[in-house]
């Protein structure tokens, strides 16, 4: 007989301990490969796919797209697939209904031995590294006394009673709500759930029984002569997912962080006349690489700007490698992605690696590990058309460089007035790390690589 296993949202990595799941990559009753992705979720860093470390048949699967799961969370059940001579694929005596397991299913093993398949251990929390081996034909064992109904370790369960949780005007019983989402969704629009029949097991209210519930025309009520026209409530929008990630980080860096700024006005003009020059002699050179390889160079001469601090042994942190991180605007939010070892790539090395980030961000392929673990950020906002910012700096880093759009104005050069292209260059730093000479020096150090280039030869 084959056994049916339980599959729980595993450890994603980077101290995330939910996810909201965003698509189904597989339908009840389909044959799913070991490691093969079977649910999208979106995370506070990234979009993953998780893959199932069991091979068989999908008999049931948990949460609807829109739901957020805590880690551990079942996400599908998977029945093994039969050994040569067992005949018709079968899921060990369980009924389906409507993608869900009927009360007599019995999963019989956990993750635990589930890890014998030989998955490839491809996430964090679940899979071995072992190859995968052939299972020998267990013998027939005598029938055991038929056990006192239980209620199936992996079918939803109706929530216990707990202090207080709304319960059912009518019976007094807890109202059958297992999701925070659906309360919330309920609060939001104004919906008492004891009204709400629910579609789910055991009449457990879903979220798609409070959308409807929602999307019902309200009883017009008769005009009031007396009371005045209530104010229209605002849009609620939740701070959740990548939008929620960065309102955390940027509130966190705010309390945490003595920042101070500082800003200088650069020719940039010789900047670009060097980049017209390499992309003519060879493969496309991006500016923001130019100004990440500057940004290298100018934390070679001030390590104190990469660094860190650890506030509880009250101590500067100098890192011993550059983690470059860029500010990138997608449809899902701002994200950060960090180009590793940026103090060990030329410009060609960083340009290559900016793109790949930068498409990957925009597609929503970013992993966790590309999201974390940067030293400095380079935040180019210049291209929303602006001249300057003070941006909140990227905790747990030291320091930003932002840099603002080039446009052609009025400067002397060389002792006569010209036209020439200008960038504002503003430094954002963690004010413990170092001192305004510090980062003064950083920032002119920079401002002369934008404007003399060839300064940047002593450093290759």
């Amino acid at each position: 007989m084959p056994e049916v296993r339980e599959f729980t949202l595993p450890d994603l990595g980077e101290g995330l301990t939910e996810a909201e799941i965003t698509r189904w990559l597989v339908e009840v009753g389909d044959v799913v490969a070991i490691d093969q992705p079977v649910v999208e979720v979106e995370t506070a860093k990234a979009m993953v796919e998780v893959p199932c470390p069991y091979g068989g048949v999908v008999t049931a699967r948990y949460g609807a797209e829109g739901d957020e799961i805590p880690v551990g969370t079942p996400l599908v059940t998977v029945a093994s697939a039969p050994e040569e001579g067992d005949g018709k694929p079968a899921v060990n005596g369980v009924e389906v209904v409507d993608g869900t397991p009927a009360p007599s299913a019995q999963p019989a093993a956990s993750a635990a031995s589930g890890a014998k398949e030989g998955s490839g251990n491809v996430l964090v929390g679940y899979g071995t590294s072992e190859a995968p081996r052939r299972r020998r034909r267990a013998r027939p064992a005598a029938p055991a006394p038929a056990p006192a109904p239980t209620r199936p370790r992996s079918a939803p369960r109706a929530p216990a009673t707990r202090a207080g949780d709304p319960a059912d005007a009518r019976t007094g019983a807890p109202l059958a709500v297992i999701s925070p989402l659906v309360r919330r969704i309920a609060r939001e629009h104004g919906i008492d759930l004891h009204t709400v029949p629910g579609s789910g097991p055991q009449g457990l209210i879903l979220r798609a029984d409070v959308e409807r519930a929602a999307a019902r025309p309200e009883p017009a009520a008769a005009p009031a002569a007396s009371a005045p026209a209530a104010e229209p409530e605002g849009e609620r929008v939740p701070l959740k997912g990548v939008r929620g990630a960065v309102a955390d980080k940027l509130a966190r860096s705010r309390r945490e962080i003595p920042d101070a700024t500082c800003w200088v006005d650069a020719d940039a003009t010789e900047l670009l006349a060097a980049r017209r020059a390499m992309n003519a002699a060879g493969p496309k050179i991006s500016l923001l690489a130019l100004l990440g390889r500057i940004c290298v160079a100018a934390l070679e001469r001030h390590p104190e700007l990469n660094s860190t601090v650890d506030t509880e042994r009250r101590e500067v942190v100098r890192l011993p490698a550059v983690h470059l991180g860029f500010a990138a605007q997608t449809e899902r939010g701002l994200v950060v992605p960090v180009v590793k070892d940026a103090h060990r790539r030329n410009a060609q090395g960083l340009t290559d690696e900016l793109q790949r980030l930068t498409d990957a961000a925009r597609e929503g392929r970013l992993s966790p590990a590309e999201l974390t673990g940067g030293t400095f950020t380079l935040n180019n906002y210049g291209v929303f058309g602006v001249d300057g910012s003070t941006p909140i700096i990227n905790h747990p880093e030291a320091a930003m460089l932002g840099v603002g759009r080039i446009v052609p104005k009025p400067w002397v050069h060389e002792g006569e007035l010209a036209v020439r292209h200008v960038v504002q260059l503003s430094l954002t730093f963690d004010h413990r790390v170092c001192d305004g000479g510090t980062a003064g020096g950083f920032l002119r150090y920079v401002a002369d690589c934008v404007e003399h280039p060839a300064v940047l030869l002593r450093t290759l």
